[in-house]
């Protein structure tokens, strides 16, 4: 069995990586971490996850584990990225919203370590990642030209906006199609809208768990390729996928492409 460590265990993915990771035959939990001062350390993360107690209590420090799944805070990820270096650990790294300083510490990270990195853990949103990759690539020289918008939904307790997934929706339509700016939201007397342009925009609502919808936008026609979830378990059994994936890889940082073998 590959002992795995989450990081960010009291939190909502963290919840769920608890439960299924618990299921999970191939894997045993052997730490949940949280952050100094969280209300819920010393708790058992089988209780804080509603599953009933498992003998695992929430802490700050890290134990005995082969693999790291860090679902937290930036700070957190700060935490886990330090952690695994400094003990060899290969990591799976789900959290959003990271800074340069961050994805600095990753590349160098992924020297000594290998770390599956990617804005989403779901199957179907990287299955799209590949669609839209396929689309841009086809659409590029297309005779009336084509407008990309990205539109994000999520619930009302997400800290970033756009979501790192819907950024990566973008940089995948971008370099298939050779455009170079980005815009956030639209206000005003904007004028006609630009070609060379891939737009955002980013809704919070209710406890909705994650809607991308990217558009392709020609005179006459239009393409839109939608992904939704309606709960946490496809984010959560895809970080465990990756998990396990990592375990046996070299150092390198490797996507959710390598793991569902989408390459």
């Amino acid at each position: 069995m590959i002992k795995l460590a989450i990081s960010g265990a009291a939190g909502r993915m963290g919840q769920r990586l608890i439960d299924l990771g618990n299921q999970d035959t191939e894997l045993e939990l052997t730490g949940a971490i949280e952050a100094a001062g969280h209300p819920r350390l010393g708790t058992d993360a089988g209780d804080v996850a509603g599953i009933g107690p498992i003998d695992l209590p929430i802490a700050v420090a890290y134990s005995d584990c082969e693999v790291v799944i860090d679902f937290s805070m930036p700070a957190g990820a700060k935490k886990a990225i330090e952690y695994c270096v400094a003990t060899k650990t290969p990591l799976v790294m789900a959290t959003t919203g990271l800074e340069p300083e961050h994805e600095a510490a990753l590349h160098e990270a992924a020297k000594v370590i290998p770390i599956v990195w990617a804005p989403s853990m779901s199957m179907a949103v990287n299955l799209t990642m590949k669609l839209t990759e396929i689309a841009g690539r086809a659409l590029k020289d297309h005779a009336s030209g084509v407008d990309v918008e990205i539109i994000e939904r999520h619930h009302r307790f997400k800290a970033d906006s756009p979501s790192g997934t819907a950024l990566r929706f973008g940089q995948i339509a971008a370099e298939a199609m050779g455009i170079t700016n980005h815009r956030h939201g639209r206000e005003g007397m904007v004028g006609q809208r630009p070609h060379n342009e891939i737009g955002y925009h980013a809704v919070r609502t209710g406890d909705n768990y994650g809607e991308h919808t990217i558009v392709f936008g020609m005179l006459g026609e239009t393409i839109e390729l939608k992904v939704g979830a309606s709960n946490r378990d496809c984010y959560a059994t895809g970080a465990l996928e990756a998990a396990k994936f990592v375990v046996s890889q070299s150092p390198g940082i490797y996507s959710m492409y390598d793991v569902l073998d989408l390459n």
